[in-house]
């Protein structure tokens, strides 16, 4: 049996297109990338500066900080029962809002292990 034969014969493909110019070039749209900021203070830039401003010069911290920040999300993991996967919790340390800070902070201590004190860092990958 061939499958040719059973497939539809007319293919319509659609796509999203705007005919109407005027209303994309309003100026009242607020694009996701430009969102307005909102007034008030961060808190939290103040931390996240602090945390990019730490300079690892020292083998004994760099190594304490290649211990104590994971290299992968600790919270993430398959639950099973049986053999089966019931389900899977997704990873969520992107949900801290330092996480970008931190993991730089490990990336560093594991750079100035590597170059600077010419050590293996295979053991904390």
């Amino acid at each position: 049996m061939k499958v040719f034969g059973n497939t539809t014969q007319k293919i319509f493909l659609a796509s999203w297109v705007s005919l109407n110019h005027t209303q994309t070039e309003d100026k009242n749209i607020i694009h996701q990338n430009h969102l307005p900021k909102k007034p008030g203070f961060d808190c939290l830039k103040l931390l996240r500066n602090w945390v990019d401003s730490i300079e690892v010069s020292d083998s004994k911290i760099a190594h304490r900080l290649c211990k104590f920040i994971p290299s992968q999300c600790p919270f993430e993991r398959d639950v099973k029962l049986f053999g089966k996967t019931l389900f899977h919790i997704p990873p969520m340390c992107k949900l801290n809002p330092l996480y970008d800070e931190v993991v730089g902070l490990r990336f560093r201590a594991l750079c100035y292990l590597a170059d600077k004190c010419g050590e293996d860092v295979s053991q904390y990958c």
